[in-house]
């Protein structure tokens, strides 16, 4: 900034005004300053300026997997709210571990981000009191955090949308639906699986453990469960796929069963799935990109105003909010489109 003072002749306070579009300084000499900072190539030191008011403008976000388009849209929503609030955004994956997830908090902490928004892979947040005793401040997405820890937490309506997505197949008639979910001990997971046994409930039919299958969305797996729910002497109509990458591999699976042709609808996946039995029909959890091209039922959750709503909270809590804790639920909406309509076939009787 001397440099800038010197070359266009005035005082080091008017090269500052100017700088930080303070008044006091007129239209000539202001564009004689100017001429002078783009004559000498002179760049504002922001990180120096945030840290002399004690923050690094830096927010830190850990997801699960940046590649997973869930994740990708909540991250980018996050992204445009820090920018807006004049903030950089550092994000990692913790690939659901929950170590990872801790050494990712930490690193983003010693670089002395200003804030956090966790979706957290473990239970035990504990290693975080100090960080919150520092100043630090936090809000968890997607899932609460685990006991002990008490922090803003903003949610979808994971046992609404899957109680909501089985209740549109019992309405269409089915009474054997299958469940394929998560691993059960993540939260999301957990919730989609009560919701389920919440809408069979209510129905007044049996909780059946056999059309109950838990794992990662891995494409070995689903095959297996989906092959034995299918030879079962008494299987499924219908399926409840618990996130948008069970469907996907879900529908994969369906096509190697079935040996359907490449580029086959998933209406034909689900129609041929089931010979004799008139096919499946299927309810996703999560919308995916084509899922309206294929005529894929989903439950759809808004992970943009997931994002949104967590970065949002935080800041508000960056300018000085101290009020209690809370807690957002955001709803999740069902969106027909002619998977999750398909009747069962007559059924027969079994020896």
């Amino acid at each position: 900034m001397n440099d800038v003072a010197a070359a266009a002749g005035v005082a080091l306070k008017t090269v500052s005004r100017v700088v930080n579009d303070e008044p006091g300084v007129n239209a000539a000499t202001a564009l004689r300053v100017k001429a002078a900072i783009d004559r000498l190539g002179y760049r504002r030191n922001d990180g120096a300026r945030t840290l002399r008011r004690g923050r690094t403008a830096s927010i830190g976000l850990v997801i699960e997997d940046a590649a997973d388009v869930f994740y990708s849209s909540l991250s980018r929503a996050v992204e445009e709210t820090a920018l807006h609030h004049g903030c950089l955004l550092f994000t990692g994956s913790s690939q659901e571990d929950a170590a990872r997830e801790r050494d990712l908090v930490l690193a983003f902490c010693a670089r002395r981000v200003d804030g956090l928004i966790i979706v957290p892979a473990g239970t035990d947040h504990t290693y975080l009191a100090p960080e919150f005793e520092a100043g630090t401040r936090a809000v968890f997405a997607d899932r609460p955090p685990g006991a002990g820890c008490e922090a803003d937490v903003v949610l979808s309506d994971n046992a609404g949308g899957a109680r909501a997505g089985a209740a549109h197949l019992i309405a269409h008639g089915h009474r054997r639906i299958a469940f394929l979910g998560d691993l059960p001990r993540i939260f999301t997971a957990a919730e989609r699986l009560r919701g389920y046994r919440e809408a069979l409930a209510a129905a007044g039919l049996p909780y059946d453990e056999a059309l109950v299958a838990m794992g990662p969305a891995d494409p070995a797996r689903l095959r297996a469960d989906l092959a034995r729910l299918l030879r079962a002497a008494d299987p499924p109509t219908a399926l409840l796929t618990g996130n948008g990458r069970t469907t996907v591999e879900t529908l994969r699976a369906l096509a190697s069963i079935t040996g359907s042709a490449p580029g086959a609808t998933a209406g034909a996946f689900v129609e041929g799935a089931c010979p004799g039995l008139g096919g499946l029909a299927l309810v996703g959890f999560d919308d995916f990109e084509l899922a309206d091209l294929l005529g894929v039922t989903v439950v759809a959750q808004d992970p943009a105003r997931l994002g949104r709503t967590a970065a949002d909270l935080l800041f508000l809590r960056l300018a000085g909010d101290d009020g209690p804790v809370t807690r957002f639920e955001l709803p999740t909406r069902l969106i027909p489109r002619g998977s999750g309509e398909r009747p069962p076939p007559p059924r027969r009787d079994h020896p």
